[in-house]
């Protein structure tokens, strides 16, 4: 199985407002960047895409790594996925889920490899984490304008 350290970031511009996710993925000397945008969107949708992307983007299981600078990825996945799937995906306070479809769509991809989870401090002169916010960044700039 093959080793895969994936970093991942979101970024918006107003929360809601415009937003962007950026991934990194790396194999050995291999590099894969990845990026892409919303219109209207919100900072944790960001984050998620990002995992969403990176982990569609893997052909084979992987032995993966995973770091985000996201408490709300890692704990979501880490901590209170299970529950929230117990539960027919609504939290403790009996509310739906936010984000159900991505979480699902990590769920789901999560299950083909084995992951390991880590969070990193943002903004803090990680250079993967830099890398990807860059990305992230790139993400919504090069975005096409909205026609009204």
């Amino acid at each position: 199985m093959s080793r895969i350290e994936i970093y991942t970031d979101g970024a918006c511009r107003g929360n809601p407002g415009p937003g962007g996710w950026g991934a990194l993925l790396r194999a050995g000397k291999h590099e894969k960047e990845l990026y892409g945008g919303e219109a209207h969107t919100t900072n944790n949708r960001m984050e998620m895409t990002a995992v969403v992307k990176a982990l569609s983007a893997l052909k084979n299981e992987s032995d993966v790594v995973l770091t985000t600078d996201s408490q709300y990825v890692r704990k979501g996945i880490t901590e209170w996925l299970q529950g929230w799937k117990r539960k027919g995906w609504m939290t403790a306070a009996k509310k739906p889920v936010k984000n159900v479809d991505l979480w699902q769509q990590i769920d789901e991809l999560s299950q083909r490899h084995t992951i390991e989870w880590r969070w990193v401090k943002g903004h803090s002169g990680h250079v993967d984490n830099e890398r990807v916010d860059d990305l992230a960044n790139k993400g919504i700039d090069e975005m096409p304008p909205v026609k009204s």
